[in-house]
């Protein structure tokens, strides 16, 4: 079982900056097991992905978000990111991580979700 919270959301304005951070604890897996990602979901329409980092360290981003966000990860802290530069108001969702077993092909552990909402 993986535990996920979710932090750092806000309000910004469009053209703003935000780093959110998805906290992974309750398990024993190694950090190389666990591959993570970024969804989001805003109202009346269907979750998108954001962005992923697999166990080898490769990225990969939905077209909407490429060179404005950035995924990372800490290891030792058991912490995933998401940077988000240059904001837009169709960012504005709820934004979930996400996790499974690198050799499942869907994410089974999801946190809350913490909310981002651009303003014009």
């Amino acid at each position: 079982q993986v535990q996920l919270v979710e932090s750092g959301g806000g309000s910004v304005q469009a053209g703003g900056s935000l780093r959110l951070s998805c906290a992974a604890f309750g398990h024993s897996y190694t950090y190389s097991s666990v591959c993570m990602g970024w969804f989001r979901q805003a109202p009346g329409k269907e979750r998108e992905g954001v962005a992923s980092i697999d166990r080898d360290g490769s990225t990969s981003y939905a077209d909407s978000v490429k060179g404005r966000f950035t995924i990372s990860q800490d290891n030792a802290k058991n912490t995933l990111y998401l940077q988000m530069n240059s904001l837009k108001p169709e960012d504005t969702a709820m934004y979930h991580c996400a996790a499974r077993l690198c050799w499942w092909h869907e994410y089974r552990y999801w946190g809350q979700g913490t909310q981002v909402t651009v303003s014009a």
